[in-house]
């Protein structure tokens, strides 16, 4: 089986098309999302109706939890909340309805699927470094766990005696006897310097993960956000990928 993993759309609905045209051609995929359908962007009851469309496996994200006034906002940075509260203010009964149904974690196979850490998941932590990772993977049970919500893509990979490393390329063989937590990057505001929506591959047969990159409309995604008013740096930062 091969599975289509992506995360954090944050309400670009231009880089999530370009996502879901990569997916018609993969027909073969199971397509997972890691969270934060919404949040940053302008379009996010159209993102959210294009995941609930599809059927697609989905958890929950801080911005969506924020969106439906289930997070603090308190410690979010002023842009980010300016957007949660003004998405707060277009969304439909019907959106809140669904991101309130999706779940924090979920395992699906010899996957773990959660938006921030798999180590205390609902405080919405980062994991930045090696001894993060190490910390993480005590706290799941499964071979992968998937996860966003840094918005930069890396692969982490744990030696049975413990001893993790970051892969330095965007392909890896999923050899039985490593573990590996998996950061599927951003969809709609990628942080790794690359602008191109993110999303990876996992093929349990052949025993490969592989990031890959998309480009997509993002003078429209931008177009609309001045439009709707959002912070200029939010606009901004999508041409840097940063």
């Amino acid at each position: 089986m091969r599975y289509f993993v992506f995360s954090d759309i944050h309400g670009n609905l231009e880089a999530l098309e370009a996502v879901l045209e990569v997916l018609n051609e993969e027909n073969d995929c199971i397509p997972i999302c890691l969270g934060d359908i919404v949040g940053y962007g302008p379009n996010p009851h159209e993102c959210i109706q294009a995941i609930r469309d599809r059927n697609i496996l989905s958890i929950v994200g801080n911005h969506d939890r924020a969106a439906i006034d289930e997070v603090d906002i308190s410690y979010f940075n002023p842009y980010a909340k300016e957007a949660v509260l003004w998405t707060r203010s277009i969304l439909k009964d019907s959106d809140t309805d669904f991101l309130r149904s999706l779940p924090v974690v979920r395992t699906f196979g010899n996957m773990t699927l959660v938006h921030a850490t798999p180590c205390d998941p609902h405080s919405w932590n980062y994991l930045f470094t090696l001894f993060d990772a190490q910390n993480n993977f005590k706290c799941f049970n499964t071979q992968l766990c998937f996860i966003g919500h840094s918005h930069s893509p890396i692969i982490i990979v744990q030696k049975h005696s413990g001893e993790c490393w970051v892969h330095p390329h965007t392909v890896i063989g999923v050899q039985h006897d490593l573990r590996f937590i998996v950061n599927a990057g951003s969809v709609g505001q990628p942080r790794d310097g690359n602008p191109d929506a993110a999303y990876m591959i996992y093929d349990d047969q052949e025993g490969t993960i592989e990031i890959h990159r998309v480009a997509y409309a993002m003078r429209k995604t931008q177009e609309k956000m001045k439009r709707h008013g959002l912070p200029d740096y939010l606009i901004e930062r999508l041409e840097l990928g940063r």
